[in-house]
């Protein structure tokens, strides 16, 4: 099975009091774009998949999400931004340039 597009969100946990994706509502962001994925039927076997990653090494970021084939970082704060970035990156083909990680 191979997708268009796989999103690896970090849900990295720091016990050490460091900053991680976790801190910064990463789970329940997560949580939204699988939900998103599938209530707009873009989930599936040649579509797209949305995963958990481990710690993606930009901490300070957080929360962040990779995007492959494409290799676009992206950091979001709220479901607004996970919307923007499911309709204008995966649905238009448009990466969002305002929440791409330089």
């Amino acid at each position: 099975m191979s997708f268009s597009h796989h999103l690896f969100f970090c849900l990295n946990q720091r016990s050490n009091g460091e900053d991680c994706c976790d801190r910064h509502n990463a789970f329940a962001l997560f949580e939204y774009a699988k939900k998103r994925v599938k209530e707009l039927g873009l989930a599936g076997s040649g579509k797209v998949r949305v995963n958990k990653a481990g710690c993606l090494d930009h901490c300070a970021d957080g929360p962040v999400m990779v995007i492959y084939p494409d290799g676009i970082w992206y950091t979001m704060v709220d479901q607004e931004d996970v919307e923007e970035i499911i309709q204008s990156h995966l649905i238009e083909g448009r990466p969002v340039e305002r929440l791409q990680l330089a």
